[in-house]
This record gives C-alpha cells, sequence and structure tokens, in this order.
C-alpha cells in the first residue's frame, strides 16, 4: 500500500520543523490543512504518528519509522529535480551513446576527457557494438544516440530505419589487405577473382559480412567456400593477422597507413575504386535532444573537422 503522497510530504516537513505552523509556512497552506493532513494520512495507515501534547507533537515509535523512510525519498526528490532543472541550463548528467568497437575504443575516452574539462557535470556510459545492437538500444530509449559503422550495416536488416535520422560524419576507405610477405608468396600480383577466393582470409566475425560485401562490391560476386583460417570481432585482430601473415583481411585504411606507405601491409586492389565506410551519426527521428546532447553533439562534429579525422569529415554544406 502506497499512502497519498501530498500527505507524506507533509508529514516530513511537520517531522522535520516539529511544528505544524512553520510546516504550513513551508508548504504555503494554513495551519488547519497541515492538521488535517496529518489525521487522514494516520487514518490511512491505521496507526499513530504524533502523540499531541498541547501545542507540542511528539513523534511515536511508528512516525519515526515512517520518518526514516520518507526522508532520503525526499532529499533525493529535491536533489534529482535541481539537476532536472540544471540539466536545461548548462551541460550535466549521464550521455549513453552507442559505437561501433574499433572506432569507440580508439576514439571516444580522450573526447570525453576533452569535454569535461568544460563540463565536469558531463558523465559517460558507452556502449561499444554492432549496428544490430546499436539501432536496437537507441530505439527502445537505452541509448540517447549512436555511432554507427554504415558499410558493415549493408545486406542486414531492421524492424523500422524510418523512426530512426542519420547523419554521415566520417568516411573511411575500406581495403582488402595482406602482409607483404603473404603477398609475395600467395597473391604475386594476380588480383582476380579466382584467385582471390582460393587464398585465406582473416573474417570480422562469425558472418562474414564484411569480406561478403567487399567482394560484392569489386567483382558483384562472392564465394560462401572462403577459407576462413581466424574469426574474430576486433579490427584490431584482423590489422594483427594480417601482420602476422595469415591472410587477407577487410580493414579501415587509414588505421593501418603508416604500415602501408612502410611496405608491410599491401592493399588487394581493382580497378574499381575503394569501398567508403561512413560512420554515420544515429538519433530517433522525433527524440528532442537535451542541451547535454546538443552541446555533445557540436563538440563530436567540431573535433572530428578539427583532427585527423578532417580528411574523411564528410562535406556538410
Amino acid at each position: 500500500m502506497i499512502p497519498d503522497l501530498n500527505r507524506l510530504k507533509v508529514f516530513y516537513f511537520v517531522f522535520a520543523l516539529k511544528s505544524v505552523a512553520m510546516a504550513a509556512k513551508e508548504l504555503h497552506i494554513t495551519a488547519s490543512a497541515v492538521s488535517q493532513a496529518l489525521t487522514k494520512l494516520e487514518a490511512e495507515l491505521k496507526v499513530l504518528l504524533f502523540t499531541r501534547l498541547h501545542r507540542k507533537l511528539v513523534p511515536t515509535s511508528a512516525g519515526k519509522a515512517l520518518f526514516q523512510i520518507v526522508a532520503p525519498f525526499i532529499r533525493d526528490l529535491e536533489t534529482g529535480i535541481e539537476k532536472i532543472i540544471q540539466a536545461k541550463q548548462v551541460p550535466s548528467g549521464m550521455l549513453r551513446l552507442g559505437s561501433p568497437i574499433e572506432f569507440g575504443k580508439s576514439y571516444f575516452p580522450g573526447i570525453f576527457a576533452a569535454f569535461r574539462k568544460t563540463y565536469p557535470e558531463v558523465v559517460f556510459t558507452m556502449k561499444l557494438g554492432d549496428p544490430t545492437e546499436i539501432f536496437s538500444m537507441i530505439n527502445s530509449g537505452e541509448l540517447d544516440f549512436g555511432l554507427v559503422d554504415i558499410f558493415l550495416t549493408r545486406d542486414k536488416k531492421f524492424a523500422d530505419l524510418g523512426v530512426f535520422s542519420s547523419e554521415p560524419l566520417i568516411e573511411e576507405r575500406v581495403i582488402l589487405a595482406c602482409s607483404k610477405v603473404y603477398y609475395d608468396r600467395e597473391i604475386k600480383g594476380d588480383h582476380s577473382f579466382e584467385n582471390l577466393v582460393t587464398k585465406e582470409f582473416i573474417s570480422y566475425q562469425k558472418t562474414s559480412l564484411t569480406l561478403r560485401n567487399w567482394f560484392k562490391y569489386h567483382f558483384n560476386r562472392f564465394s560462401i567456400g572462403l577459407n576462413r583460417v581466424m574469426t574474430v570481432d576486433s579490427h584490431q585482430a584482423v590489422i594483427n593477422g594480417i601482420l602476422n601473415h595469415l591472410g587477407m583481411g577487410v580493414i579501415a585504411a587509414h588505421i593501418v597507413g603508416n604500415a602501408i606507405d612502410s611496405g608491410q601491409i599491401i592493399p588487394v586492389d581493382t580497378p574499381k575504386e575503394d569501398v567508403i565506410n561512413k560512420i554515420s551519426l544515429v538519433q530517433l527521428q522525433d527524440k528532442v535532444p537535451s542541451l547535454t546532447e546538443k552541446t555533445f553533439i557540436r563538440f563530436l562534429k567540431a573535433d572530428i573537422k578539427s583532427s585527423d579525422w578532417s580528411t574523411q569529415l564528410v562535406d556538410q554544406a
């Protein structure tokens, strides 16, 4: 049974201030209204909360027990309301966002730290996952927004993409690559479909979606019998597998730029231009973002534009 909350509020102030008159003044009601609320609360609970001695109220054991329950709730409520009001004036509170695994691990901790230097009242919860998880958690309200790897979502089916708004932020060149040792031993300059599908591959997750999409884009063909010698859910693990000569994998070119320049990693290209992977900001279409969300998203876009990502930033003009 939950008693009338207005009466509990009256009880709280009477107990805390030890006076009906002072409680009435605090609540901006009459002393008579306070007394009536107490009487009705006692009738509702079927227990005396105060012993009335002339103009003095002495809490009973039941009154003391009830105050121990009500007081933390009232104090937490006051603090919570203050934070809600503050969040409309100054960025504060928790931001919940999703991100592709490798991008999130390497990029977001730094930008969180930079943002908190200006807005220390903001804290973050980040979900690292594939697009299926991120879309679902945004749709259910578990995340405020997310960054989604569009290349990885091709051929994926989602319940209703129409409820989301999507704004491309970054473009990455996606390449099929291997180590120079593996290239000289196995590829030998032959980038044909017939040669490539007979080799070893490092697959990003069990679905081989990135491999399938790469072959579909470049050759409009895909072999279901690819020899996957390692399957992982980490982009960095794919790169490490490549560097250890395990085979070929699909990776973001900018992450291994130095290794490509030094000749450690060799892109296996075709006459077609490289696949472009778009990392997009995804939100619920009809959601009204909070001040904190809007401020962080502006900060995020500015940071991307001014950093090394600037060469991959999608033109927003």
